[in-house]
């Protein structure tokens, strides 16, 4: 088993890759404590108050107890001074307190946090995504690192594919390295043909049952794509944006358009133009509108609008998008 220090504070703005790693954090807790070793504190629990209250605490628990902390960034430095940094200094060696902050615009990690951890020995560790645009880069230095070269068209073509989540991208490229050995030189027609789209494969199959109003294949799928780490924030505009595109078609079919005619003038790849109008003849456009008031009750829920944790916020919108 690894060997875990006191403290850990993870933050920064790839929300994906914090996921995962807290994910996989609890993973490793529960392997060598048990379920009944790791406390973990999210949503309104997640109070400096009531986990510095929770350090303090005595505990029955047999061997390593972990405290696992969410939502970090929502934490001020007088909090932080006050509370939680005295009862790190006090808790015993055999406890491990993870923070996890996902950063976005000012809400940031406490500086006293991350100076909290260090001073008890712990790890500071920063996720931060890459600008798109300085992702083809990127992933062609990571080609490299793999022994294969990618063009500059390639990458591109491979972000568009699979999204901007690093961590996947960076799955495409190991694939395509496998694929086509040490040495390759790797262009667009490769990507295309080798990286079909992981990112769509997932989060389109969540949109497709969301479409088809398939309330338990949607639930299902969100649910996996939420135990992987997908962000709510990032889910939200793929559901929007398919949502619109097979709204406006189905809107122009139900007006008297043909299916050629819709084609004709819609951009983007032909198979995904015959897919979505197979969506819109099966869709009535006055329900596709109403979930889509749905999706904008949901947007706004993720963002503070609800005191609704933002996985019960999200289920309820799918039920009603599939009702």
């Amino acid at each position: 088993m690894p060997a875990f220090k006191t403290a850990y504070l993870i933050h920064g703005d790839d929300h994906g890759r914090i996921g995962e790693r807290r994910h996989r954090l609890r993973e490793l807790a529960e392997s060598e404590s048990g379920v009944n070793g790791v406390e973990v504190f999210e949503g309104e629990a997640s109070a400096p108050e009531a986990v510095a209250n929770a350090l303090c605490a005595m505990t029955f628990a047999i061997g390593r107890r972990f405290v696992i902390v969410d939502g970090v960034e929502r934490w001020k430095d007088g909090e932080v001074a006050d509370t939680v940094a005295p009862a790190m200094a006090a808790m015993g060696e055999d406890t491990t307190v993870a923070f996890f902050a996902r950063e976005d615009g000012r809400m940031k990690a406490p500086t006293k946090l991350a100076e909290a951890v260090k001073k008890a020995g712990g790890d500071v560790s920063a996720e931060m995504a890459l600008k798109a645009k300085d992702l083809p880069r990127w992933l062609m230095g990571e080609a490299r690192k793999l022994g294969v070269e990618l063009d500059g068209a390639a990458a591109q073509a491979l972000v568009a594919h699979v999204g901007e989540r690093q961590q996947r991208l960076l799955r495409e490229i190991e694939t395509l390295a496998l694929e086509h050995g040490a040495g390759a030189r790797l262009g667009v027609a490769e990507v295309e043909e080798v990286a079909a789209d992981s990112a769509e494969r997932q989060v389109w199959g969540f949109v497709d049952a969301l479409v088809a109003r398939d309330t338990a294949t949607s639930t299902r799928r969100f649910l996996e794509l939420r135990a992987q780490g997908e962000a709510l924030p990032r889910l939200i505009p793929a559901m929007a944006r398919r949502l619109r595109e097979v709204l406006s078609i189905a809107a122009r079919l139900h007006e008297g358009e043909s299916p050629a005619q819709v084609k004709a003038t819609t951009k983007g790849a032909p198979w995904a133009i015959d897919r979505r109008i197979k969506e819109a003849r099966n869709a009535d456009p006055d329900v596709l509108r109403t979930a889509l008031m749905a999706l904008a009750d949901l947007e706004l829920d993720s963002r503070g609008g609800s005191e609704l944790a933002e996985d019960t916020s999200a289920l309820r919108a799918i039920a009603a998008m599939t009702a």
